[in-house]
């Protein structure tokens, strides 16, 4: 066979190579797109995340064994830009949600008013929306709620998966984490969170000194 000849078969195999590549890079993204809300859970552990599961169903990592979280910034529901490491010196509670969640807006009310409790106290709350195929959705979720903390707009869950593997599930929304002062994970939920539970994830990370 001539090199001219071997040319085109080269070619034809290039071209399959990148369509395959396309085509798994989009069903990954659809998967986290697809992926139902559901009450939660406690899978999305290992992978040497160093939680250590308590009997209310939140997990906790030592000080001494946290790992940072990972780059948290871009465009707010509202159109602001936000960067998570700006809160460093504060305690910060993520929570992902979703306007299409039944549990994110049962649990929504309670968020606010423990936002609303302990602000001055050098907690902040910011929100992680995603799968809302627009920002309308969530703009008007939060104004039914309440909500006036702001979220980062991650329809497709890319700032979930910045994560270490094992801190969070994307197929498990809501879900809520909460960083120390040196913006290192301490304490995780894959499941709703009433105003009680909430309060005692937060309690003690804001107690450490």
């Amino acid at each position: 066979m001539s090199a001219a000849s071997r040319a085109p078969l080269r070619s034809k195999r290039s071209n399959r190579t990148r369509r395959a590549a396309l085509t798994a890079t989009g069903a990954a993204v659809a998967a986290l797109v697809l992926s139902a809300c559901g009450s939660g859970g406690t899978s999305g552990g290992g992978n040497n995340t160093n939680f250590v599961m308590g009997k209310d169903g939140i997990a906790t990592v030592d000080p001494g064994k946290r790992t940072a979280a990972p780059d948290l910034s871009g465009k707010t529901v509202d159109g602001q830009r936000l960067d998570v490491a700006s809160f460093k010196g504060k305690v910060v509670v993520l929570n992902v949600w979703g306007s299409w969640c039944p549990p994110c807006r049962a649990e929504a009310p309670g968020f606010e008013k423990v936002f609303q409790s302990l602000k001055g106290r050098g907690v902040q709350f910011v929100g992680i929306n995603t799968r809302d195929t627009s920002t309308a959705p969530a703009v008007a979720f939060e104004k039914q709620q309440g909500v006036t903390y702001p979220s980062l707009y991650d329809p497709t869950g890319r700032l979930m998966l910045r994560f270490k593997k094992g801190t969070l599930n994307p197929q498990t929304i809501p879900s809520t984490l909460v960083l120390d002062r040196q913006g290192k994970v301490a304490a995780r939920s894959l499941s709703p969170l009433s105003e009680e539970k909430l309060r005692t994830m937060i309690d003690p990370v804001l107690a450490e000194k």
